[in-house]
């Protein structure tokens, strides 16, 4: 699999390229919407949420950053996930035409999400700015905030390994992409997003429960690099990181014994 990747590296980048510009074709703004929608659902959430979990300083420090960190990170793994799961079936028309193979289509999703990605953390770092220099409450910027890609590469890999197997699956039951559409949203609120765990008045067995979703590691060494200015939780990145890979290999071997059958099911 890594050789044909490899070999049709040049077809990968292309397909990138396409669906950027099919993201935001016949958009007024285009692109500019990759710097807008972050920072418009932050603030109609800081709105909803500050007066009950962004109180209280000791436990979440500023308040709209904590949130946009979570909200970017889910977005985008929410986001490249399911155009992922739909790219096999999506691209049936050349699939029964050329022969390509068929696990460049939900990479090169989470790729051209990923780049996208990339982009609207500027949104993120304007805040930082803003709050750096226009506020009471500063961020602690220090030597870890340099960490920052580290927990957004694990996101990439976990996001890759997800979409290869949802792919997979959607090819097979159709029924998975409006599954996996509620399963978003409980993620979502799993995820401590808009609040911290801290703040839930819960049994130690729920706190654990919210823990074991890889996008809380994710989410939270993310947040201790540039929101915080310390080094994360070990156990986070090692826990996260086993989930990415796992779910690569997972994703990989269903590929691998599966996509022959593809081609009866599109």
């Amino acid at each position: 699999m890594f050789k044909n990747l490899y070999k049709y590296r040049y077809l990968l980048v292309e397909i990138v390229k396409k669906n950027i510009k099919l993201q935001y074709r016949n958009s007024v703004l285009g692109v500019f919407w990759t710097f807008l929608q972050p920072l418009l659902t932050t603030l109609v959430l800081v709105l909803v949420f500050s007066n009950i979990f962004g109180r209280d300083n000791s436990v979440v420090l500023n308040y709209p950053i904590y949130l946009l960190c979570g909200r970017l990170i889910y977005e985008f793994y929410s986001q490249s996930t399911k155009r992922a799961m739909r790219s096999v079936r999506l691209s049936a028309s050349v699939i029964k035409k050329v022969y390509i193979p068929k696990y460049i289509y939900p990479i090169s999703n989470v790729i051209s999400n990923f780049i996208t990605f990339l982009i609207s953390l500027t949104v993120l770092v304007v805040f930082i700015l803003y709050f750096q220099f226009f506020s009471d409450n500063p961020v602690h910027i220090t030597g870890y905030a340099a960490l920052w890609f580290v927990p957004i590469l694990i996101l990439f890999l976990l996001c890759i390994g997800v979409g290869l197997i949802l792919s997979v699956l959607e090819v097979f039951f159709k029924d998975v992409e409006y599954l996996y559409d509620v399963f978003c949203m409980l993620i979502f609120y799993l995820t401590p997003i808009f609040y911290h765990v801290d703040q839930l008045h819960a049994s130690p067995i729920v706190k654990m429960g919210l823990m074991a979703n890889p996008l809380y590691s994710i989410v939270s060494m993310f947040r201790c690099c540039v929101l915080y200015g310390t080094m994360w939780n070990w156990n986070w990145f090692f826990y996260s990181l086993g989930f990415a890979v796992v779910t690569i290999v997972i994703g990989g071997m269903m590929f691998y014994k599966t996509q022959d059958k593809f081609i009866l099911h599109i």
